[in-house]
């Protein structure tokens, strides 16, 4: 037997002594924020890229409205609201000025992920078990603290010698978390992220095995992808992740938020399909 399915074969049995199996979600950020609604929990942690966020503010900060207009495609409104952003930014986070990742993102994902109803054990359980990528914060935990910023991870911004963000980063992001994966011992790395923001990983050096859910919805007849359902899709297996024991990978595929259900005859290796009839 091959070692890579070996090694699939164990993860799929972890559970049975009564093990859990370990699983660590990455998910992208999003464009809409929310810096007005109290979050749930006081506490909060550091981010860890304070030296490259800071470059790169830094680089922003030099842009003026049109340039961000014509750099990240923005209307007149959206380029003078970031240029003011980067203007106020500081390095030191504040309760005033900040707010924690998982709380201040109001996106799709997030809506399907219902943050603001999450109980202290389940934002404590995903401290350790979620990450989101940021083109501007690199790999952040839900807690730890952000100001309000617009940096998708496909911006072409030149930064020294990168021609963009995915230059900037190189490694980074990658070593960062392997490290997570170490640390919270990690079986399983569930990508919930958009190919834009997991393409700064690094998947072939990621220590850990990495599965890619993809969500499917039934028009026409036909099941395809539907942006807006999937987004939120992602973000309800996050929450299923976070509202019950995983003690296997069959935990993971027995996700039935929504009307989703996992379609063995569609899926192949680490792409799992879900599927859903039309509602």
């Amino acid at each position: 037997m091959a070692v890579a399915q070996l090694f699939i074969d164990l993860l799929d049995s972890v559970g049975e002594k009564g093990e859990m199996l370990k699983v660590l979600a990455v998910i992208s950020p999003s464009k809409k924020l929310d810096f007005e609604q109290e979050s749930p929990i006081d506490h909060s942690t550091q981010y860890r890229f304070s030296k490259q966020a800071q470059t790169l503010i830094e680089e922003l900060k030099n842009r003026t409205p049109e340039d961000i207009k014509k750099l990240m495609k923005l209307s007149d409104n959206l380029a003078h609201l970031n240029v003011q952003r980067y203007q106020d930014w500081s390095a030191k986070m504040t309760k005033s000025n900040s707010k924690q990742a998982l709380f201040a993102f109001t996106g799709d994902v997030y809506t399907g992920l219902s943050a603001q109803s999450l109980e202290e054990p389940q934002i404590l359980k995903a401290q350790q078990s979620v990450r989101i990528l940021s083109g501007l914060y690199g790999l952040l935990r839900p807690l730890d603290r952000i100001q309000p910023y617009r940096l998708e991870m496909g911006t072409r911004l030149k930064v020294g010698e990168a021609k963009n963000l995915y230059g900037f980063w190189g490694s980074q992001l990658t070593q960062k978390l392997n490290e997570d994966i170490s640390d919270t011992e990690a079986d399983l790395v569930l990508n919930l992220a958009s190919q834009e923001y997991f393409g700064a990983i690094q998947k072939q050096n990621i220590n850990a095995r990495v599965v890619t859910p993809i969500f499917k919805d039934k028009k026409n007849g036909e099941y395809k992808i539907i942006s807006f359902f999937a987004k939120k899709a992602r973000g309800s297996m996050v929450r299923y992740i976070l509202d019950r024991p995983i003690k296997s990978i069959n935990d993971v595929k027995s996700f039935n938020y929504d009307g989703y259900r996992y379609c063995e005859e569609r899926s192949a290796n680490d792409e799992w399909v879900f599927i859903r009839d039309e509602q």
